[in-house]
Protein backbone atom coordinates (compact mmCIF):
# COMPACT_ATOMS: atom_id res chain seq x y z
CA UNK A 1 0.00 0.00 0.00
CA UNK A 2 1.49 3.30 -1.10
CA UNK A 3 0.62 6.60 0.50
CA UNK A 4 1.28 9.99 -0.97
CA UNK A 5 1.96 12.85 1.37
CA UNK A 6 1.86 16.55 0.60
CA UNK A 7 3.70 19.22 2.48
CA UNK A 8 1.67 22.03 4.00
CA UNK A 9 3.51 24.49 1.73
CA UNK A 10 2.55 22.49 -1.40
CA UNK A 11 -1.08 22.44 -0.29
CA UNK A 12 -1.07 26.18 0.37
CA UNK A 13 0.41 26.83 -3.08
CA UNK A 14 -2.19 24.60 -4.70
CA UNK A 15 -5.10 26.22 -2.88
CA UNK A 16 -3.82 29.75 -3.46
CA UNK A 17 -3.98 29.02 -7.18
CA UNK A 18 -7.72 28.27 -7.19
CA UNK A 19 -9.76 29.49 -10.11
CA UNK A 20 -10.40 33.13 -10.88
CA UNK A 21 -12.22 33.80 -14.14
CA UNK A 22 -11.95 37.05 -16.12
CA UNK A 23 -10.11 38.87 -13.32
CA UNK A 24 -6.39 39.57 -13.51
CA UNK A 25 -4.40 37.87 -10.78
CA UNK A 26 -2.92 40.40 -8.35
CA UNK A 27 -1.23 38.17 -6.59
CA UNK A 28 -6.81 33.60 13.47
CA UNK A 29 -10.03 32.22 12.43
CA UNK A 30 -12.97 33.79 14.34
CA UNK A 31 -15.19 31.76 16.62
CA UNK A 32 -18.34 31.70 14.50
CA UNK A 33 -16.70 29.49 11.87
CA UNK A 34 -15.53 26.87 14.37
CA UNK A 35 -16.20 23.41 13.04
CA UNK A 36 -16.30 24.73 9.49
CA UNK A 37 -13.48 22.42 8.42
CA UNK A 38 -9.93 23.08 7.43
CA UNK A 39 -10.77 25.13 4.34
CA UNK A 40 -12.67 28.37 3.79
CA UNK A 41 -13.79 29.28 0.30
CA UNK A 42 -15.66 32.27 -1.12
CA UNK A 43 -17.55 32.25 -4.41
CA UNK A 44 -18.83 35.47 -5.98
CA UNK A 45 -19.92 36.97 -9.26
CA UNK A 46 -19.68 40.66 -10.18
CA UNK A 47 -22.02 41.43 -13.05
CA UNK A 48 -20.81 45.01 -13.43
CA UNK A 49 -17.22 43.92 -13.95
CA UNK A 50 -18.13 40.60 -15.60
CA UNK A 51 -15.90 38.69 -13.19
CA UNK A 52 -16.24 35.52 -11.15
CA UNK A 53 -14.11 34.38 -8.24
CA UNK A 54 -13.98 30.99 -6.53
CA UNK A 55 -11.18 31.29 -4.00
CA UNK A 56 -9.92 29.24 -1.08
CA UNK A 57 -8.51 31.89 1.25
CA UNK A 58 -7.99 30.02 4.54
CA UNK A 59 -6.61 26.57 5.29
CA UNK A 60 -5.83 24.83 8.55
CA UNK A 61 -6.00 28.01 10.64
CA UNK A 62 -4.06 30.28 8.30
CA UNK A 63 -5.20 32.94 5.88
CA UNK A 64 -3.57 32.75 2.45
CA UNK A 65 -2.22 36.24 1.75
CA UNK A 66 -2.27 36.03 -2.09
CA UNK A 67 -5.87 34.80 -1.97
CA UNK A 68 -6.91 37.70 0.28
CA UNK A 69 -5.19 40.09 -2.13
CA UNK A 70 -7.13 38.57 -5.02
CA UNK A 71 -10.41 38.88 -3.13
CA UNK A 72 -9.59 42.53 -2.36
CA UNK A 73 -8.95 43.15 -6.05
CA UNK A 74 -12.20 41.42 -6.97
CA UNK A 75 -14.14 43.53 -4.44
CA UNK A 76 -12.61 46.80 -5.68
CA UNK A 77 -14.65 49.92 -6.41
CA UNK A 78 -15.78 49.02 -9.92
CA UNK A 79 -16.60 52.66 -10.74
CA UNK A 80 -12.96 53.81 -10.56
CA UNK A 81 -11.01 50.54 -10.09
CA UNK A 82 -9.61 51.64 -6.72
CA UNK A 83 -8.53 48.66 -4.61
CA UNK A 84 -8.55 48.53 -0.81
CA UNK A 85 -7.76 45.60 1.48
CA UNK A 86 -10.96 43.79 2.41
CA UNK A 87 -11.05 42.84 6.09
CA UNK A 88 -10.80 39.06 6.43
CA UNK A 89 -13.48 39.16 9.15
CA UNK A 90 -16.00 40.37 6.56
CA UNK A 91 -15.01 37.55 4.21
CA UNK A 92 -15.42 35.09 7.09
CA UNK A 93 -18.93 36.38 7.84
CA UNK A 94 -19.86 36.10 4.17
CA UNK A 95 -18.46 32.56 4.03
CA UNK A 96 -20.22 31.44 7.21
CA UNK A 97 -23.58 32.84 6.03
CA UNK A 98 -23.12 31.17 2.63
CA UNK A 99 -22.50 27.80 4.31
CA UNK A 100 -25.66 28.16 6.35
CA UNK A 101 -27.63 28.76 3.13
CA UNK A 102 -26.52 25.35 1.80
CA UNK A 103 -26.15 26.45 -1.80
CA UNK A 104 -23.36 26.19 -4.33
CA UNK A 105 -24.58 29.32 -6.13
CA UNK A 106 -22.08 32.17 -5.75
CA UNK A 107 -22.94 35.48 -4.17
CA UNK A 108 -23.65 38.31 -6.57
CA UNK A 109 -21.47 41.17 -5.32
CA UNK A 110 -23.23 44.51 -5.64
CA UNK A 111 -20.79 46.57 -3.61
CA UNK A 112 -17.56 45.79 -1.80
CA UNK A 113 -14.98 48.52 -1.28
CA UNK A 114 -16.22 52.03 -2.05
CA UNK A 115 -13.87 54.95 -2.51
CA UNK A 116 -14.83 58.13 -0.63
CA UNK A 117 -15.78 59.70 -3.98
CA UNK A 118 -18.12 56.82 -4.86
CA UNK A 119 -19.64 56.83 -1.39
CA UNK A 120 -20.29 60.60 -1.61
CA UNK A 121 -21.91 60.18 -5.03
CA UNK A 122 -24.16 57.35 -3.79
CA UNK A 123 -24.98 59.33 -0.66
CA UNK A 124 -26.14 62.26 -2.78
CA UNK A 125 -28.59 59.90 -4.53
CA UNK A 126 -29.88 57.90 -1.55
CA UNK A 127 -30.58 58.52 2.12
CA UNK A 128 -29.62 54.89 2.85
CA UNK A 129 -25.88 55.41 2.33
CA UNK A 130 -23.90 56.13 5.51
CA UNK A 131 -21.50 59.10 5.54
CA UNK A 132 -18.82 56.95 7.21
CA UNK A 133 -19.76 53.70 5.50
CA UNK A 134 -17.76 50.62 6.42
CA UNK A 135 -17.52 50.00 2.66
CA UNK A 136 -14.88 52.78 2.61
CA UNK A 137 -12.81 50.80 5.14
CA UNK A 138 -13.03 47.53 3.20
CA UNK A 139 -15.21 46.12 5.98
CA UNK A 140 -18.57 45.62 4.21
CA UNK A 141 -20.26 43.97 1.25
CA UNK A 142 -23.71 44.15 -0.33
CA UNK A 143 -24.75 40.76 -1.67
CA UNK A 144 -27.56 38.69 -3.12
CA UNK A 145 -28.08 35.08 -4.17
CA UNK A 146 -30.75 34.55 -6.81
CA UNK A 147 -31.91 31.21 -5.39
CA UNK A 148 -32.35 32.60 -1.86
CA UNK A 149 -34.61 35.35 -0.57
CA UNK A 150 -33.33 38.48 1.13
CA UNK A 151 -34.86 37.14 4.36
CA UNK A 152 -33.01 33.82 4.05
CA UNK A 153 -29.66 35.55 3.46
CA UNK A 154 -30.36 38.09 6.23
CA UNK A 155 -31.24 35.33 8.72
CA UNK A 156 -28.16 33.29 7.82
CA UNK A 157 -25.88 36.31 8.29
CA UNK A 158 -27.56 37.22 11.59
CA UNK A 159 -27.13 33.63 12.82
CA UNK A 160 -23.37 34.16 12.60
CA UNK A 161 -23.69 36.75 15.41
CA UNK A 162 -20.74 38.66 14.01
CA UNK A 163 -20.88 42.15 12.55
CA UNK A 164 -23.68 44.18 11.07
CA UNK A 165 -26.42 42.79 8.85
CA UNK A 166 -28.79 44.99 6.89
CA UNK A 167 -31.86 43.80 5.01
CA UNK A 168 -32.77 45.80 1.90
CA UNK A 169 -35.83 43.96 0.62
CA UNK A 170 -36.88 46.58 -1.95
CA UNK A 171 -33.43 46.59 -3.51
CA UNK A 172 -33.02 42.81 -3.13
CA UNK A 173 -29.73 42.63 -1.25
CA UNK A 174 -28.20 42.06 2.17
CA UNK A 175 -25.42 44.14 3.67
CA UNK A 176 -22.79 42.31 5.78
CA UNK A 177 -19.96 43.97 7.67
CA UNK A 178 -17.46 43.22 10.43
CA UNK A 179 -18.45 46.18 12.61
CA UNK A 180 -20.35 45.85 15.89
CA UNK A 181 -23.06 43.17 16.03
CA UNK A 182 -26.35 44.79 14.96
CA UNK A 183 -29.10 44.40 12.38
CA UNK A 184 -31.54 46.67 10.57
CA UNK A 185 -33.85 46.97 7.61
CA UNK A 186 -37.09 45.70 6.26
Amino acid sequence: MTTTTFSRRALLRAFAATAVTAAPVMANATGFLRGAGDVRRIKMYNGRAGETIDMIYWIEGDYIAPALEEISFFMRDWRNNQVHTIDARTIDIMTAAHRLLETSEPYMLLSGYRSPETNAMLRSRSSGVARNSLHMQGEAADLRINSRSVNQIFNAARACNAGGVGRYSRSNFVHMDCGPVRSWGG
